[in-house]
C-alpha cells in the first residue's frame, strides 16, 4: 500500500505531486534522549508532519536508556520545534500525540522485548495491514552493531512487513574501521534496507547540481577541462570548537567534513551523466568518479590550526581546556584533488574547510579559463557559484559593457537568489528531505557501501600520515581570518585568479556598478 499526498501547499513549492511512501509506519528513534534526536531528528519529523508529508497513520517511538516520563520526553523532543503561530502549535500537539517513549538498555534483551510489545500494541491500534518499521539510529557508531543485533532478534517485522534503518556518520575513522563496521552490519541488514545519512546530500542546492549540470546545454557542453580552470568547494565556520576541543582533537576537520560532506559534493559536480535518476544509476557514476581521483599527497595539502584573534578577544584552539597539550589537531585544511579521466585531466579540484574563519559559508566555485587575448588584455574570468548555505543561490559572474557611451567592461552577474526569485519559498531542512527519501525507499541521496570504501581508500593514507608523522605541524592562522597565509599562493599555484581589484562583490546592489 502507498500513501499519496492529498494536497499541495502553496508555501511548499518543492512538494512532489505523488509521494509513494509506506502507508502505515512506525518510526523508532533509538537514542531519543540525545542531542542529535532533539536538535535534528524530531524537528525534521515534525517539519514533515506539519506540511502533510508523513502518512496520517503513523506512530513515532523513542527508545533510550534515560528514564523519562511521557511529559518529560515530549518536552525534550519538542524543545527545538519552531512554533511561530497558533496553527503550528496545534499541529505540534497532534504530532506529539503520535509520539511515545520506551526506556531500555542497548546491550540487553529486555528493553527490546518491551519495545516490540509496545510497537505491536500501537500497530493493533493503527489497524495495520503490514508491519512496516523505520529504525533511526541517532547513536554513536560504537553501538550500531550491538543495537542492530537486538533489533533484528526482537523488533524486526520479518515477513509481516518491511524494515529500513537509517544510520548516521561517522562511518568509521579510516578504511579499516569503516570496513569493520560494515562487516558487522552486513549480516544483520541487507544493503537495500540501509540508509547511510550524509545530510549534505539532502541540502537543496546539492540536490540541484544534477539538474543544473545536465538540464542546461550551455553548462553541460562547457563542463570540462577545455573551459574550466579550477573548481573550489569551500566550507567555512566563523566559530571554533567551543568547549568540544577534546572530541574534535581525535577527529579533525578532514574526517569531520571533507571525507564525507565535501567529497560527496565533489562527486556530484564531477561525475558523468547517469542513464537515469534511479538511485543505483546515480551511485554507480559517483563510484566511478571517486575511483578516478589520484592519491592525495601531503605536498598538495595545507593544514592549519586557529590561533588567538588579532585583537586577542577570541581564544586559540589550544586554549580550550579540553584540548591536550601540544595538540596538532587540524582545524583548517585545503586539499588539491586531481581526477584522472578525459573530462577533468589537468583541472585542480580544491576542497577547503575550516573553523574560526571570517564568515559562515558553504559554496561551490567553478572558475572558467581566460578568454582569448586580442581585444581584451585584462578581463576578469567568468565564475559559476553555487551557494549551498546560507542564502541559497546560483550566480554566474560575467563581463558586460558599462552602460553609456563607452566600451569599457564591468563585472556583473546573472543571479538566482532563491528567496528573491521564489516568493514565500520554504526550503525543507536536509534531514526532512532525507527521512522522506528513506520512507519512500529512495537511496539516491544516501551513501552506498562500495562508495564508502572508495572514499576511505582515498583519504586513509593521508590521515594516517598526518596522525603519525610528528613533523607535520599545522600552520597557525588568526581566529576570524580567511585561514592560513599560505592559502593565497596555494590557490594561485593551482590556477585560481582572484579579482584583485575588488571590483565585484556578491550580491550586486543597485548603483554599485
Amino acid at each position: 500500500m502507498v500513501y499519496t499526498s492529498r494536497r499541495r501547499s502553496s508555501s511548499l513549492e518543492n512538494k512532489i505531486a505523488a509521494l509513494d511512501i509506506q502507508d502505515e509506519v512506525v518510526i523508532v528513534v533509538l537514542g531519543a534522549s540525545g542531542d542529535l534526536a532533539k536538535k535534528k531528528t524530531y524537528p525534521a519529523l515534525f517539519g514533515l508532519f506539519k506540511n502533510d508529508l508523513l502518512p496520517p497513520n503513523i506512530r513515532i517511538v523513542g527508545y533510550a536508556r534515560t528514564k523519562m516520563s511521557d511529559e518529560d520526553y515530549k518536552t525534550r523532543i519538542s524543545s527545538y520545534f519552531k512554533l511561530n503561530d497558533d496553527e503550528t502549535k496545534a499541529k505540534a500537539e497532534v504530532f506529539l500525540s503520535k509520539c511515545s517513549y520506551v526506556s531500555g538498555q542497548y546491550d540487553t534483551d529486555d528493553g527490546y522485548i518491551e519495545l516490540n510489545n509496545h510497537i505491536r500494541a500501537l500497530e493493533a491500534e493503527m489497524k495495520v495491514s503490514r508491519r512496516d518499521r523505520l529504525f533511526y539510529l541517532a547513536l554513536p557508531p560504537s553501538v550500531f552493531a550491538e543495537v542492530s543485533i537486538h533489533l533484528r532478534k526482537h523488533v524486526y517485522p520479518g515477513e509481516e512487513g518491511s524494515a529500513r534503518v537509517i544510520i548516521e556518520k561517522p562511518f568509521g575513522h579510516d578504511l579499516e574501521s569503516s570496513q569493520k563496521l560494515q562487516s558487522q552490519l552486513a549480516p544483520i541488514w541487507q544493503e537495500n534496507e540501509v540508509f547511510r545519512i550524509d545530510h549534505y546530500l539532502g541540502k537543496e542546492m546539492v540536490k540541484n547540481i544534477l539538474i543544473l549540470r545536465f538540464g542546461n546545454m550551455f553548462f553541460s557542453s562547457s563542463w570540462n577541462n577545455k573551459y574550466i580552470s579550477n573548481v573550489q568547494i569551500s566550507f567555512k565556520e566563523p566559530f571554533g570548537t567551543q568547549g568540544r576541543g577534546g572530541y574534535f582533537d581525535s577527529i579533525g576537520i578532514i574526517r569531520d567534513v571533507m571525507q564525507n560532506h565535501l567529497l560527496q559534493v565533489l562527486s556530484l559536480v564531477a561525475m558523468e551523466r547517469p542513464v537515469s535518476f534511479e538511485a543505483e544509476d546515480i551511485r554507480d557514476e559517483k563510484v566511478k568518479l571517486l575511483k578516478a581521483i589520484a592519491p592525495i599527497t601531503i605536498d598538495d595539502t595545507i593544514l592549519g590550526q586557529y590561533d588567538k584573534s588579532e585583537d586577542n578577544k577570541d581564544p586559540a584552539y589550544i586554549d580550550d581546556p579540553t584540548v591536550p597539550d601540544g595538540s596538532r589537531a587540524v582545524t583548517f585544511a585545503a586539499l588539491h584533488l586531481q581526477i584522472n579521466n578525459e573530462r577533468w585531466e589537468g583541472v585542480p579540484f580544491i576542497l577547503r574547510a575550516g573553523k574560526a574563519l571570517d564568515e559562515a559559508k558553504v559554496e561551490i566555485r567553478i572558475q572558467f579559463k581566460d578568454v582569448a587575448k586580442g581585444i581584451f588584455q585584462n578581463i576578469p574570468r567568468n565564475e559559476l557559484v553555487i551557494r549551498v548555505q546560507p542564502e541559497e543561490a546560483i550566480y554566474l559572474k560575467m563581463n558586460s559593457k558599462y552602460p553609456g557611451l563607452t566600451t569599457r567592461t564591468v563585472i556583473t552577474d546573472l543571479d538566482l537568489t532563491y528567496h528573491s526569485r521564489y516568493e514565500n519559498l520554504r526550503i525543507p531542512e536536509a534531514y526532512e528531505a532525507l527521512i522522506l527519501d528513506a520512507l519512500k525507499g529512495d537511496h539516491s541521496n544516501f551513501v552506498r557501501d562500495d562508495e564508502l570504501d572508495v572514499s576511505w581508500q582515498l583519504f586513509t593514507p593521508l590521515l594516517h600520515q598526518i596522525d603519525e608523522d610528528k613533523s607535520i605541524v599545522p600552520e597557525k592562522y588568526p581566529y576570524g581570518s580567511r585561514g592560513p597565509a599560505s592559502m593565497t599562493k596555494f590557490l594561485r599555484d593551482r590556477g585560481f585568479v582572484r579579482d584583485h581589484e575588488g571590483l565585484y562583490q556578491w550580491p550586486v546592489t543597485k548603483g554599485s556598478i
